[in-house]
């Protein structure tokens, strides 16, 4: 009996190219016997397979089931097609077939086999650039498509014979791995201390580097996406001395740990949150620091028995953790005798992230004690990415490294569409097809440098992801940054659209949704429609359009954007509004610090209405809360006051105040009461825990209304607040245990961060519906 024979075309779309996947097909098919060719093209992967039929169906499944860990099949397409009889199965040359592109891989951490080949003797022993088809470099070395060497800056670095060998190697993992080399052909490190390259050997650099960080010193590192400035958390001087660098006065620095029980012994760490962690992503994941630390015991080989810095998360109760992602990182926390260092962003305050070698060392040089750079060029700057687990999720805070430029899948056709993002954690979004794809994190627009960062990036991913530009979509405030270059943007026509109705869009495209809802969003600030500041808002929306429903009512901003830097301000005005002069008369610590002309100062520019706009802002209540509290008077960084409310609540704790809902939100009895309490010496995290409690009250209580109202029962929740875990999971349980559909951020930010996603699918909508 004839054994039933098939022959096949098969298009793989997806993340399909740069993690290993035409090695795993190559040798899937060799496992079954079937012959053929697969090959990348710009759109996807096409494979050709015959042989017997039954072998084919195992082909077809085990693709699926099997796939490399870092690749992500969205679709495949098979084709009956005539035999060709091929009596081989090879990789055939990439091809470029139209304007469209497949997936690119985001960086991928190095894997446990590289890191064993480092220990080995030959050409990769302690070799700190080492990858295979399974890690490495990806996003932040590309520069065009297909994803072949020629078209990434690996491209000045020919193989030697042996990487050709495995490169060639069918059976080698590091076959067709694109930027594979060792120390006879690839890139190397080079350490410069006081302006002069001393050395290029890379245990020298080790060693010198260990050296640096024991006795306190500062080095400044070129990483994977950029510079990162490294130190000894466990030092106050050394914490104290990058500060100053960094004109960083107060904002947490991230830790990377050598390992899971170095990371347990400073901080809770849940299922979720390890596997977040140890995945090839490798983001910073913000954790809980445990309350009693006065040193390391039992796994950890620290040369100094001592607690961190208290510098390093300046007395907020989580830290930023991650572990090494790069050969390097695994080479120096080897030898360095501390459990984790400092690693952070490689820039001056306001700037991103430095990539170029000669920039950073002429920038760096006269403020650390070394500066250590590779010649392998970074051609995508990308900062590290962060994440916290709320609710036994995984939410986005920054998106960057490890997860762009994964691109996010929509049901409307978004091609074409550029938008231009928020001023601040700005992200731009690109639209190919049906996909969106966002860009690493930006930054604020605020500084020159960052701005060219912007504008590069936008015109960088227009040609890398071959888009057409047809249309630009801004946010409605015209003073933003982004808002003028998408205004100015080759003569594009241009929409605008509302912030907030941006921020439930941008939530609504990660679940799918493309219907009324009623959507929450709170933040610091966003333009209305009313020529007002909002950021407290309670609306019924789509795609299309949104009506407001309700909001916290309007209080004045006193020194409008100084106040989101100094919450005293907000305190007062809250003060003002509630008890009348008679405030200055209450014995509030926070009262006594301040001068009684600058109490003075504030009541007549409110009464004048001098610089005070109307603002209804999430954001700017939680400012006045902490200043009241006593947490935060001038805030080092963005969302301090906030921040530190929310590390000092006390758990378990059920009591809540009163608020006002007839209308618009009020607090005024919230901030009476409060202010009640704090003369009632009742602890400040039996406040804070009350305080958050009314904040999730006031938007069940808000959201039930609008249900009853218009007979909706989805509720999308969006803003910066959400980044909040009481906030956000109070409010989740709260409105689920009510039989409420509720949608909230995972893969894209719920900070401004996310913005550029809404503003494209509504721009989508819209022109899909002819009402651009």
């Amino acid at each position: 009996m004839l054994k039933e024979t098939t022959s096949i075309l098969i298009h793989v779309t997806g993340l399909v190219q740069g993690v290993g996947f035409r090695p795993f097909i190559h040798r899937l098919a060799h496992k079954y016997g079937l012959t053929g060719w697969v090959r990348n093209t710009n759109e996807n992967v096409i494979i050709w397979i015959e042989g017997g039929k039954g072998e084919a169906d195992h082909f077809l499944e085990t693709l699926r089931t099997e796939c490399p860990e870092a690749a992500i099949i969205e679709d495949i397409m098979t084709d009956s097609v005539l035999p060709e009889g091929f009596t081989s199965f090879q990789i055939i040359k990439s091809q470029d077939v139209s304007e469209e592109v497949t997936g690119i891989s985001p960086d991928i951490s190095v894997c446990n086999d590289c890191l064993e080949d480092m220990e080995n003797e030959g050409t990769r022993h302690d070799y700190p650039f080492v990858n295979c088809t399974n890690c490495g470099p990806r996003f932040t070395i590309i520069r065009d498509l297909p994803y072949d060497r020629k078209n990434t800056t690996m491209e000045p670095f020919p193989l030697c014979d042996h990487c050709k060998k495995e490169f060639e190697d069918i059976e080698d993992r590091r076959f067709h791995a694109q930027p594979v080399a060792c120390s006879v052909c690839g890139p190397e490190y080079r350490i410069w201390i006081s302006g002069k390259e001393v050395s290029s050997d890379i245990h020298d650099i080790i060693d010198r580097s260990v050296q640096i960080l024991e006795s306190g010193g500062l080095l400044a590192v070129k990483g994977l996406g950029g510079m990162h400035l490294a130190c000894d958390p466990f030092n106050d001087a050394a914490v104290e001395k990058l500060r100053n660098i960094k004109s960083r006065e107060g904002k947490p620095f991230a830790l990377m740990f050598k390992n899971i029980d170095c990371a347990r012994e400073y901080t809770d760490i849940s299922e979720e949150e390890e596997a977040s962690l140890t995945s090839w992503r490798r983001p910073i994941v913000l954790l809980q620091q445990k309350t009693k630390n006065h040193g390391t015991t039992g796994p950890v080989d620290s040369y100094k028995n001592s607690a961190l810095s208290a510098k390093v998360n300046a007395g907020l109760e989580s830290i930023g953790v991650m572990f090494p992602y790069m050969p390097f990182h695994h080479m120096l926390l080897q030898r360095v005798h501390i459990c984790a260092i400092i690693l952070t962003s490689g820039n001056l305050s306001s700037e991103p992230i430095l990539t170029e070698n000669e920039k950073a060392i002429n920038t760096f040089s006269l403020l650390v004690d070394a500066v250590i750079v590779h010649n392998r060029e970074i051609w995508n700057r990308t900062d590290d990415s962060v994440v916290r687990i709320i609710n036994g999720k995984e939410r986005l805070i920054r998106r960057s490294r490890g997860y762009v430029p994964m691109p996010v899948n929509t049901s409307l056709n978004v091609d074409g569409i550029i938008a231009f993002g928020a001023e601040l954690n700005n992200c731009f979004c690109v639209g190919k097809g049906q996909k969106a794809i966002f860009s690493q994190h930006i930054g604020d627009l605020k500084g020159l440098e960052t701005t060219l960062f912007y504008e590069q990036t936008i015109d960088r991913f227009i040609r890398l992801f071959r888009i057409k530009p047809v249309l630009a979509v801004v946010d409605m405030h015209p003073d933003y940054i982004s808002t003028k270059t998408g205004m100015n943007f080759r003569d594009l026509p241009v929409i605008s659209v509302q912030h907030h109705h941006a921020h439930i869009a941008s939530c609504m495209v990660q679940h799918g949704l493309d219907e009324k809802v009623i959507g929450v969003a709170l933040d610091g600030t966003g333009y209305g429609d009313d020529g007002k500041i909002w950021g407290a808002e309670f609306m019924v929306c789509d795609l299309t359009g949104y009506k407001r429903i309700n909001n916290f009512e309007y209080i004045p901003l006193p020194g409008g954007d100084i106040a989101a830097e100094e919450p005293w301000r907000m305190a007062v005005s809250y003060l003002y509004r509630v008890f009348g002069t008679s405030f200055r008369d209450l014995k509030l610590p926070f009262l006594e610090e301040l001068s009684t002309a600058k109490t003075q100062m504030l009541v007549q520019m409110i009464d004048r209405k001098i610089n005070c706009p109307p603002v209804s802002s999430a954001g700017r209540l939680f400012d006045a809360v902490s200043s009241l509290l006593n947490l935060c008077q001038v805030a080092t960084f963005p969302a301090e006051g906030p921040m530190r409310i929310e590390s000092v609540i006390t758990a378990g704790i059920g009591e809540r105040y009163h608020f006002q809902y007839d209308g618009p939100l009020n607090f005024d009895i919230t901030i009476r009461e409060i202010v009640r309490d704090i003369l009632n010496n009742v602890d400040t995290g039996i406040i804070s825990a009350k305080f958050h409690n009314t904040i999730i009250y006031a938007i069940f209580e808000n959201v039930k209304k609008i249900r009853e109202q218009e007979d909706i029962n989805k509720v999308v929740l969006s803003g910066g607040v959400f980044q909040n875990a009481i906030i956000l999971s109070g409010c989740e349980d709260l409105l689920r245990a009510r039989d409420f559909e509720v949608y909230s951020h995972l893969s894209i930010p719920a900070n401004d961060g996310g913005i550029a996603l809404g503003q494209l699918i509504i721009a989508a909508k819209r022109r899909e519906k002819k009402c651009v």
